[in-house]
């Protein structure tokens, strides 16, 4: 009986936990740009650029993009897109085709390195405007709230009217 109660308690105190969490819908690269040109009002594009092997991006994809307050901004302004840096299927942007590029033991993709600007790292978040134009890549691993201040930034449009200096003092 006791062994019983306890499981159960174990059972409950796990499911709360996770229920804080917020899952996310993540699109393909594709899906998003598809959607950008559709959509009568379309929002800005952010892409989490990951390898499988990144340790630092699987513990933001727990900690910040599951995190209700982020998750919930992402979500209602921004095309959420997972990109795999070592991805293997083309991509078509802006009538070119991105491949993958083996090199040493694992390679990469052309157009991680394009929207990383070179500097092969991971996790780099990129923050696109409504016309998928280059806004900023966030390089590394960044907590919640952190986080959630430069999604602000560009999903807020005030990068239009302050400088990242300017605001970041602002909002400390």
């Amino acid at each position: 009986m006791k062994a019983s109660f306890f499981y159960m308690a174990i059972f409950f105190l796990l499911s709360g936990l996770s229920a804080n969490a917020q899952e996310v819908e993540w699109l393909t690269w594709d899906e998003a740009a598809q959607l950008a040109a559709t959509e009568k009002n379309p929002k800005k594009i952010f892409v989490d650029v990951y390898t499988d092997w990144c340790g630092w991006c699987k513990k933001m994809d727990k900690d910040t993009f599951q995190h209700p307050e982020v998750a919930a901004y992402m979500a209602e302004n921004f095309y959420m897109v997972k990109l795999d840096g070592e991805g293997k299927e083309p991509i078509e942007f802006r009538g070119k085709t991105y491949k993958y590029v083996p090199s040493g033991r694992k390679g990469y993709h052309e157009f991680a390195a394009a929207l990383l600007q070179g500097r092969l790292s991971y996790p780099t978040t990129i923050f696109l405007d409504e016309e998928m134009n280059m806004l900023s890549p966030v390089p590394g691993y960044q907590k919640p709230e952190p986080f959630l201040n430069i999604a602000k930034y560009f999903g807020d449009d005030i990068y239009k009217e302050k400088d990242w200096a300017t605001y970041a003092g602002d909002s400390k």
